[in-house]
């Protein structure tokens, strides 16, 4: 699996470990979004003693008509800040349609263009006749087409960071592993999650909030040195919006923050408010 060091691509490789995905059903019954959420990330990268805030990512949630049906239409972006763009230049855009009652992926498309490295996907998902069609192609390879064999609870990870917030986690005990089943980069993996227990944190802009904190086994490659040294922390009520991420990576650290949201679901309960 190639990786690359932008904001974007590095939080979702993060929030895709928090799918739940060999479970006899792939829906849970309540989910945690709805259409017009928008939420944002800043994230900053540490080498030594110096941390530098080097972009932004956003996701969005809305509906899409395919063949007079409604799905589920998730937009993410992500791009370093102009000040970076000398140093590593990054324009990231991953979408996903979703078939709402299964809650399975339609079709994702990746559109990025990463220190001058580009590349393209795009996955068409068919689990009527468990059949995934990849589409590859990048700068240092033309256009490669498979058909491969998709099995039940396979997420893109956009969809995966939608299906992850609307896990239970109340189901769980501290020490609790959850199997995961993704494809990235056009090949499956099955990887797994612990849950830590709760925590309350501070985020960067000051606010507090009642969390979940998770640990994420990853994959070893270009980023990453493999194991679980990734941790989440999300929100202990019915958004589980990821506050923050803390990754190690083959060059210093990573985090991202939350810094802003919008058309929520639910009250953002887990907020700690002095006084209350």
């Amino acid at each position: 699996m190639k990786s690359f060091l932008n904001p974007q691509f590095l939080l979702i490789l993060i929030l895709f470990s928090l799918i739940q995905g060999l479970f006899s059903q792939c829906i849970t019954d309540e989910l945690s979004f709805q259409p017009g959420e928008k939420i944002t990330y800043e994230v900053a990268y540490n080498w030594g003693f110096i941390w530098v805030d080097a972009g932004e990512v956003s996701f969005k949630t809305d509906t899409a008509r395919i063949e007079n049906k409604t799905y589920y239409y998730f937009d993410s972006h992500g791009q370093s800040y102009k000040f970076y763009d000398w140093f590593y230049k990054v324009r990231d855009r991953f979408q996903s349609t979703v078939e709402p009652e299964k809650f399975q992926p339609y079709w994702f498309t990746r559109n990025t263009y990463e220190g001058g490295y580009e590349v393209n996907n795009r996955y068409d998902f068919d689990f009527e006749n468990r059949t995934l069609i990849s589409t590859i192609e990048n700068s240092d390879e033309p256009i490669s087409i498979e058909k491969l064999k998709l099995d039940p609870c396979t997420f893109d990870v956009l969809t995966a960071i939608y299906y992850a917030r609307s896990i239970n986690y109340d189901l769980y005990k501290a020490g609790d592993t959850i199997p995961i089943k993704f494809i990235i980069d056009g090949e499956f993996y099955e990887l797994y999650i612990r849950v830590l227990g709760k925590e309350d944190i501070i985020n960067r802009n000051g606010k507090k909030y009642s969390c979940i904190k998770l640990s994420a086994l990853l994959v070893e490659g270009t980023m990453f040195k493999g194991g679980e040294d990734l941790f989440v922390w999300v929100t202990d009520d019915k958004n589980r919006i990821p506050v923050m991420v803390e990754a190690k990576i083959l060059v210093g650290s990573v985090k991202a923050y939350l810094t802003g949201y919008e058309g929520l679901k639910y009250d953002l309960e887990a907020e700690i408010i002095k006084g209350k």
